[in-house]
């Protein structure tokens, strides 16, 4: 009679390392070697944005370290007697234009690299990515007589047909891609239904461009808006300018008002702080998905 012997627990065994499986390098630093390097990086990260607030919170003439007693007279002070509120709203106005005719131009030019074939197309591919290296500053004197030409010098027109220009390239290569991530099959699913190309690519294909064209218009909004040159060389009246040409008049040649500059420099950053703060999601979505090669 055969009986069955139950195993005897011995000693316990380790379990061998698999050999593929290796330690990274980082988890078995220290956190203090992973911390201090980032504590720093912060450090000289935020000191400039306390400075700025410092300057903007604390009264004229003060020395303190410290925004005490606080005083948003700076703020009233560029708002009303610098005109920045008027200098905001053209700033606004330049934002959205750019990033309304950016996005429906580079979206058109975009689904025709990605979906159509012709002659000297990679000779104009080549031509969008070498106009980035371009300043726009060699462009400044004949945009000034294109536009005086067209009676659009001291309008709010000629900087946004010029900022919308030199954001068109990256745009369109940028949104090109994103067309390319989405499978074509798709769109032949919807001609099969009945659907033509215009219904096809505005049914199927423009819900998914969401995260692409949200990246696309918020790169052009915020080249709109903080970019000087055009609005300075453009724009004469007082009533037309935005808001960098606005805190160029705080600096003069004798004296600079330090919490007047300090708080146009928040009033300029805090609507595009709130706006990337909304749309990182789609940000960080956008560019990601561009960056694989369909």
């Amino acid at each position: 009679m055969i009986t069955e012997i139950a195993p005897t627990a011995g000693p316990a065994v380790s379990e061998p390392a698999r050999p593929g499986k290796k330690r990274r390098a980082w988890d078995e630093a220290p956190r203090w070697q992973i911390y201090l390097p980032l504590g720093i990086y912060l450090l000289f990260t935020l000191v400039p944005f306390y400075w700025i607030l410092l300057f903007a919170l604390r009264p004229a003439g003060s020395t303190s370290l410290v925004p005490w007693p606080v005083t948003f007279d700076h703020f009233q002070k560029v708002w009303t007697e610098r005109s920045f509120g008027t200098y905001f709203t053209n700033s606004v106005y330049v934002g959205v234009s750019t990033l309304v005719l950016t996005t429906v131009v580079a979206l058109a030019g975009g689904y025709a690299l990605a979906r159509f074939d012709f002659r000297l197309k990679r000779g104009f591919m080549l031509a969008l990515l070498c106009s980035q290296f371009v300043p726009g500053a060699l462009l400044l004197v004949p945009l000034f007589q294109i536009f005086a030409e067209l009676r659009m010098i001291n309008s709010l027109g000629s900087v946004v047909v010029a900022e919308t220009v030199f954001q068109l390239p990256l745009s369109m290569i940028l949104i090109s891609g994103f067309i390319r991530n989405v499978p074509y099959s798709l769109e032949e699913a919807a001609w099969v239904d009945g659907c033509n190309r215009l219904t096809a690519f505005r049914i199927v294909v423009l819900p998914l461009l969401r995260p692409g064209l949200v990246a696309v218009g918020s790169f052009a909004f915020v080249h709109a808006w903080n970019h000087f040159l055009f609005a300075l060389m453009f724009l004469s009246d007082q009533s037309k300018q935005t808001i960098p040409v606005g805190l160029n008049t705080l600096m003069s040649a004798d004296s600079v008002d330090l919490g007047a500059l300090a708080a146009g420099g928040i009033v300029a950053a805090v609507p595009v702080v709130i706006v990337f703060a909304f749309i990182q999601k789609w940000l960080i979505t956008g560019f990601s998905a561009g960056a694989v090669k369909g």
